[in-house]
């Protein structure tokens, strides 16, 4: 029974289920939006831009990201059975998704994300998916974020109320009705932290700068 019902979450009429379900609930927030100004203004003039936050806080986001189709808009998911899921929903909303990760299909998958952004100039990236650790920078966004020339733009999401899944990354969702906000940080180059070619600072640079928001 078990196994019927996992092979069924993974199907297409679920999937379709998925998105639905998720508009319909992701409704009943109060969303308060911050700071989504200074990064539009910069995509206005041409600058690619590259949106980041954690696996923990991206499902609060996915109905507000849905106005972001206009962009035309990218991000990379893995090759997993759950990716499969994720990425219908996102397809949905009007994202493009590369299929990839750094245990399966990775190269191919960056070299597609690189080549949209810099193609569309927008996309986002989710820091330590798709199995964490938790609050671990993957180096694949400082190779995206060189090589397309994009800024990274943090964001973060929390609630007035939430339950946190015993998770690897103590996944956060909202409960219904709650006050929902999505806060976009100041922008970010990161060649301009670190010497030219030290990746791993940059890398670094980066966690520093958004660990602060998980909720650990």
């Amino acid at each position: 029974m078990f196994k019927r019902l996992k092979f069924l979450i993974y199907t297409r009429p679920f999937i379709v289920f998925a998105y639905y379900f998720i508009r319909v609930y992701s409704m009943t927030f109060r969303l308060c939006v911050v700071n989504e100004d200074s990064w539009r203004n910069l995509r206005k003039k041409g600058t690619c831009i590259l949106l980041c936050a954690w696996h923990q806080q991206f499902f609060s986001a996915i109905h507000h990201f849905k106005s972001y189709s206009k962009f035309n808009p990218g991000l990379m998911i893995s090759q997993s059975k759950d990716g499969d899921l994720i990425s219908g929903v996102a397809n949905r909303t009007g994202w493009h998704t590369p299929r990839g990760s750094s245990s399966r299909g990775g190269k191919q998958a960056m070299e597609e994300m690189i080549a949209h952004l810099k193609t569309h100039g927008f996309g986002a990236h989710i820091l330590d998916g798709p199995r964490g650790p938790i609050g671990r920078v993957k180096a694949g966004v400082i190779k995206m974020a060189l090589e397309a020339d994009a800024v990274v733009i943090p964001f973060y999401t929390s609630a007035d109320h939430a339950w946190f899944f015993n998770s690897w990354d103590h996944f956060m969702l909202p409960k219904p009705f709650s006050r929902v906000y999505i806060t976009f940080g100041q922008a970010i180059r990161l060649e301009s932290f670190a010497g030219q070619d030290d990746f791993e600072d940059q890398r670094q640079f980066l966690e520093t700068t958004m660990k602060p928001g998980l909720f650990l």
